[in-house]
């Protein structure tokens, strides 16, 4: 399959996950889940196991293969299980589905990498890969920060000589405060926005 028919896919099946979430949280309003705590917590009892996993591999796949934006599915991690648990499912996709990222970039290289995101946004951080030392001091702050391209720059760096402790260094220790940061700023903003709802 070409770079364009990847692309397209992609893009259509981003599409198509964007109306499917767009309709689950019109069905989960109409259920009362965003009005009634009780509720909530009836609805997060009946997934029992099976919800987080299912919630956890759609982490993993929406880091991977980039169909559903991540601050979205955050969201819904933090609406469904609160904001500790929230957080730790959130941690476990999005971590693993990094390291997965990170082995098919440098196993694969930049014809993998082509296929998931557009050569503009892979020619905008290519040359930053030129100089290692600062490209992992650049790397460490873009992913311990919550407004950075992480997905995209985990790809980069599997093009580069970082080594897997170094990576897995910066990725297991420094993920968290990203991940706590849109867990912190979703949850109460949402509860700010349901209030006009009420």
């Amino acid at each position: 399959m070409s770079t364009q028919a990847s692309r397209k896919l992609i893009n259509i099946s981003s599409l198509v996950s964007l109306l499917a979430i767009i309709s689950l949280t019109i069905y989960w309003w109409q259920m009362g889940l965003f009005s009634s705590q009780t509720a909530m917590q009836s609805y997060v009892a009946h997934l029992q196991l099976l919800g987080p996993l299912i919630f956890i591999v759609i982490q993993i796949v929406q880091v991977v293969i980039p169909i559903i934006p991540g601050g979205i599915s955050t969201a819904v991690g933090v609406v469904l299980f609160g904001p500790l648990w929230g957080f730790v499912y959130n941690y476990i996709g999005i971590v693993t589905g990094s390291f997965i990222n990170f082995f098919l970039a440098r196993y694969y290289g930049k014809s993998f990498i082509l296929h998931v995101i557009p050569k503009k946004v892979y020619n905008r951080y290519i040359d930053r890969t030129k100089n290692q030392k600062a490209f992992d001091w650049f790397f460490a702050a873009a992913i311990f920060f919550p407004v950075a391209p992480d997905d995209v720059l985990v790809l980069m760096a599997g093009l580069t000589k970082m080594s897997w402790q170094k990576f897995s260094a910066i990725i297991i220790f420094l993920k968290p405060f990203t991940i706590a940061a849109y867990s912190f700023i979703l949850l109460y903003g949402s509860q700010w926005l349901l209030q006009w709802f009420k």
